[in-house]
């Protein structure tokens, strides 16, 4: 299977479509060769503080299309481990809902997003 050229879209890369792009383009991410050096964590990383909700298929997607494999490839003990890998990426991450004031107070007393 041939390599994206350096200015090619990121589109050019299997499983990656319109929306993905859309997504990774509000990043920054235009090239396959900028998703390439960036890997799958950073990219969808950046992604997600560009505003893209966070969800676990779109990102072993991504795992999958920088592989050239198809996005339904991810099976098993694999995918259990980019389930982990997923929910620390989110973890890691700020959201600024939950960082605001009234929701750590609602944190405190239970009633949060947190809980």
């Amino acid at each position: 299977m041939p390599q994206p050229e350096d200015d090619d879209p990121v589109t050019a890369i299997r499983n990656i479509g319109p929306a993905m792009a859309a997504d990774m383009a509000r990043a920054g991410i235009t090239t396959a060769t900028a998703l390439r050096a960036m890997g799958a964590d950073a990219a969808y990383g950046a992604m997600i503080a560009a505003g893209t909700r966070p969800h676990f298929i779109g990102y072993y997607v991504l795992h999958m299309a920088l592989q050239g494999r198809p996005w339904n490839d991810c099976k098993g003990a694999e995918k259990a481990a980019l389930r982990a890998s997923f929910d620390a990426l989110k973890a890691g991450l700020a959201d600024p809902l939950l960082d605001s004031a009234f929701e750590r107070h609602l944190d405190q007393i239970g009633t949060g997003r947190r809980r």
